[in-house]
């Protein structure tokens, strides 16, 4: 039996493209967060579905969507057009915003890759609206640092312990945040937490960040 009370495929018109995502609302729920992939991913994501699906478990409604239709992701420059995906990411806010069903939940943004930068973006364009926010495997280096200083929503970097490069990447971006801040080290865990057991740290981590924010948004 299903968690959700609702389950519905959703279409979102951004610039004279269509993407898609996939809402899904428990009963009750304490928030919403928005999903923004990373480059080379999309909706399909086994490892963001996951941490979605814990969200959902601990009463938070999520929307997993594409920010690049499939024609789009083909080129790999537009994977990494962090202006691009914010633009899109602000889109899918909006449309949250305009929707009977989501527009009062307190709204997190997870990022992971590219799409952390992009989630990071929109979160220090959106001051206030965005109650909380999660990188898995990030790259928040590439928003712009005026950005980083902007943002006001509680943020928790998750890197893999064995992802150095990224974790340098991170601890910079880090240093240039404004606002309530964690940076999270999994030890053993490479840049996709394909081991045993890394995955559900990532979810266990998100799931009590976002919990702690946006039940005290409500």
């Amino acid at each position: 039996m299903s968690l959700s009370m609702q389950n519905e495929l959703i279409r979102i018109r951004a610039d004279s493209m269509q993407v898609e995502g996939m809402l899904e609302l428990p009963e009750n729920p304490i928030g919403i967060v928005l999903f923004a992939h990373g480059s080379g991913s999309s909706r399909f994501s086994r490892r963001n579905n996951y941490v979605a699906r814990e969200l959902r478990h601990a009463r938070m409604g999520t929307l997993v969507m594409d920010l690049l239709t499939p024609l789009e992701d083909r080129d790999y420059e537009m994977r990494f057009d962090i202006s691009l995906l914010t633009q899109r990411l602000d889109t899918a806010v909006d449309w949250l915003r305009n929707r009977a069903s989501t527009k009062s939940l307190p709204l997190g943004l997870f990022g992971a890759s590219t799409g952390a930068a992009a989630a990071l973006q929109v979160a220090a364009a959106r001051g206030p609206d965005v109650a909380a926010l999660v990188s898995r495997g990030g790259r928040p280096d590439m928003a712009d640092r005026d950005a980083l200083e902007k943002v006001r929503a509680p943020t928790l970097l998750i890197v893999g312990g064995m992802d150095e490069v990224v974790i340098e990447l991170n601890r910079i971006a880090y240093t240039a945040l404004r606002c309530e801040k964690r940076l999270e080290i999994i030890p053993g865990a490479t840049h996709l937490f394909e081991e045993a057991g890394k995955l559900e740290a990532v979810a266990a981590l998100a799931s009590e960040w976002f919990v702690l924010h946006l039940a005290g948004a409500e």
